[in-house]
């Protein structure tokens, strides 16, 4: 979720000192038990929000094109493929949907390695902190902060609740909104990602063995929409490449992991009643494959390259990777004197406002420093 100019940023410490916690917590450590702390998490994620995105999903990912969807990129080999497609929302900010396909995998392991977030903190190297800040065992929602890095440009933080369904055809429904929480007061020093709205499904192909995660992804981090665009249709496919890399890894590594552990016994059963709908809509003559079927490697399709370490001077930041919680680089050469260019250029390229300190629009980012 990528280049990242690591030297130039420096580490982060935490910005609180969380309350005593309890014995027993079984939200994993950072779930408080001061109820000063605890916001009510009722209304954050409903099922009337699980229905409009089955409904998005199900229409949007059969024909997109036909839905006014613009394609952005179709790549594929034989591990992993990737299509993607773009809408303009009301508020002029991009709206992506990208169906991904993974070959010998199983919708479990998918599920499990999208929503493990000790494990993310290994291999995406966007990612600065992430805890956990509250989870409620009745509805089914988690509350939890992440950081991440936007190489020469503010890191962003995000504040996000989050929560699972799977269904009796053993595919599973996550839905990701923003909000706010007491734990995460605002910080000058990070940009508060003020609008993120995202959901996936993760569910088995049928006749094959692979399985496929179609998301719908909606984020405004103030970064400029046409640069934003550019820079997604450049880097995505070597952040895909990277997440399948990780993924084949990802057996070989799982362990006692909080998120896991949480995830599994807050997940929600599919409502009965939408479950009977989509069975209703699936028998619908609709070329679901046609429309979403993956490249094959044949079709011109780039093959997945391990992404090794660069130095320094080898590293520029060519594009920003704007899906979910997630930012990467493309790879790049140059000299000092077109990174300070790039620096700037992407430093003026960023909306300013005369508000600081909150809105992704209302906050002018600071240039990093190049090592």
């Amino acid at each position: 979720m990528p280049c990242i100019l690591s030297k130039a940023i420096t580490k982060i410490q935490p910005h609180h000192t969380h309350p005593v916690r309890k014995r027993g917590d079984s939200c994993g450590p950072f779930l408080v038990t001061h109820s000063k702390f605890i916001r009510r998490v009722e209304g954050l994620v409903t099922e009337d929000d699980l229905r409009q995105l089955v409904g998005s999903l199900g229409v949007g990912a059969r024909q997109p094109e036909l839905e006014g969807w613009d394609p952005v990129i179709a790549k594929g080999n034989d591990a992993v493929s990737y299509k993607a497609w773009c809408e303009r929302t009301a508020d002029g900010t991009p709206r992506y949907l990208s169906v991904t396909t993974y070959e010998g995998c199983s919708a479990e392991l998918l599920r499990d390695f999208y929503m493990d977030n000790e494990y993310r903190m290994e291999w995406d190297n966007t990612v600065i902190k992430h805890e956990q800040l509250q989870c409620d065992e009745n509805s089914g929602i988690e509350i939890g902060r992440t950081v991440k890095k936007f190489p020469l440009l503010t890191p962003r933080e995000y504040i996000l609740a989050w929560r699972v369904w799977a269904s009796d055809e053993n595919s599973f429904y996550c839905l990701v909104k923003e909000c706010e929480h007491s734990l995460a007061p605002i910080q000058r020093k990070f940009v508060r990602v003020r609008l993120l709205r995202s959901g996936w499904c993760i569910r088995k192909v049928p006749g094959r063995d692979a399985c496929e995660i179609t998301v719908l992804h909606h984020e405004d981090n103030g970064m400029n929409i046409e640069m934003a665009k550019l820079a997604f249709s450049k880097g995505i496919w070597n952040y895909i490449c990277k997440m399948n890399n990780a993924l084949r890894r990802y057996p070989q590594h799982r362990g006692p992991s909080i998120s896991i552990s949480t995830m599994r016994r807050l997940t929600k059963k599919f409502p009965q009643d939408l479950q009977i709908n989509m069975d209703e809509s699936n028998r619908c003559p609709v070329n679901t494959a046609a429309a979403v079927a993956p490249p094959t490697p044949s079709s011109g399709t780039s093959p997945c390259k391990q992404l090794g370490k660069k130095s320094s001077r080898e590293t520029i930041a060519s594009g920003l990777l704007l899906i979910g919680s997630i930012v990467c680089l493309s790879k790049g050469r140059s000299n000092l004197g077109a990174q300070l260019a790039m620096a700037f250029f992407l430093k003026k390229a960023f909306k300013q406002d005369k508000e600081s300190g909150s809105s992704p629009r209302g906050r002018t980012d600071t240039t990093v420093p190049m090592q």
